[in-house]
């Protein structure tokens, strides 16, 4: 089978071990884009025999036309981008895939260092230790909490929240849930009590908001939410920043109503004039909690074994599967780097 391996903007390197790119080229009729010419006829060269493309370029339908072919497209960059005709993939057959779980649980460790770092101000502790204004023992530990048994929300429990829910499992917290794509009887199941949002902003010390962009959850945690909060409590973004209004974040965070952190922010880079910058009671992230170079190889790990189980006429197991339900509500932006 033919496999047209066009990583861009990732390189193939980043994504794949030696072993697995050996294996890829054994197993595969690999025809890769290595830039310098005429992309388009390089595809249009292709694609008349190819049964996978890895990659996130377009794939409208004229691209499909020339594809009589294919079975997979693995967007590589992990997310779903309106650049391919799903409709047309879902008529055909053709797998339209990603593998963004290998960034849960990157992400989800880093979460749970920002939430230590907010509870017991690691981050406000170590600047004014280092600017000689420390205050030792007690003194130092004004608003500090512990999050053992804490009462925490969770806003989307798809990988990255049930990955954040699984590391602070030692913490033993009290988890509650608002996921509208899942069913009150599924989030049991898995152990968490669902709620809507006014109650899960309102009833938690800390708010992880884990939640996809779609249309509906594009601004989800606004001025109203973030005002349900107590006072004194944590929230911390980690999925993308539209999910967030961050006048509001910032505003609360600033009159000291309650604690943040964001690995996310509206433009990235943040411009250094940004007044973002320089709000208190923030603790500031460069999106980089998913960038593990183990988890970029991850990728390819992946890729590899859905590749094969394509190949050998069996569904994909181990990439996460555009949906014809909820994939044209996907509203992720694409970045140049993760």
């Amino acid at each position: 089978m033919k496999l047209i391996l066009d990583p861009e903007p990732r390189t193939t390197a980043e994504i794949f071990r030696p072993a697995a790119l050996a294996a890829l080229r054994q197993d595969f009729a690999v025809a890769e884009w290595t830039g310098g010419g005429d992309r388009d006829a390089f595809y249009a060269r292709h694609l008349p025999d190819a049964g996978i493309v890895i990659g996130q370029q377009a794939m409208g339908r004229d691209r499909l036309d020339m594809a009589p072919g294919l079975r997979a497209i693995f967007n590589v960059e992990t997310n779903f981008y309106p650049n391919v005709d799903y409709a047309e993939c879902f008529r055909r057959g053709v797998h339209v895939l990603a593998p963004g779980a290998v960034f849960a649980l990157p992400v989800a460790e880093m979460a749970l260092g920002m939430a230590l770092s907010l509870a017991r101000n690691i981050h406000g502790a170590h600047a004014d230790f280092a600017a000689g204004r420390e205050a030792w023992g007690l003194a130092g530990n004004a608003g500090a909490e512990l999050l053992t048994g804490a009462r925490v929300g969770i806003a989307g429990y798809g990988d990255l929240g049930r990955a954040v829910h699984r590391v602070l499992a030692g913490l033993a917290p009290v988890v509650q849930v608002f996921d509208p794509w899942l069913p009150d009887g599924h989030l049991r199941r898995l152990g968490v009590e669902p709620v809507p949002l006014e109650r899960l902003m309102a009833e938690n010390r800390v708010v992880f908001v884990t939640a996809t962009v779609t249309a509906e959850s594009t601004k989800l945690i606004d001025r109203a939410a973030i005002a349900r909060m107590p006072p004194g409590a944590m929230l911390l973004i980690l999925s993308r920043a539209a999910v967030a209004d961050f006048d509001a974040l910032a505003e609360a965070a600033a009159a000291g109503r309650i604690r943040v952190a964001s690995d996310v922010w509206p433009e990235e880079p943040l411009a250094p004039s940004s007044p973002l910058r320089r709000v208190p009671n923030m603790l500031f992230s460069a999106h980089r909690a998913g960038a593990l170079a183990s988890a970029l190889l991850e990728i390819g790990d992946r890729v590899l074994e859905d590749a094969r189980l394509i190949r050998a006429g069996l569904p994909p197991v181990s990439c996460r599967r555009a949906e014809r339900e909820t994939v044209g509500r996907m509203q992720s932006k694409p970045v140049e780097r993760t």
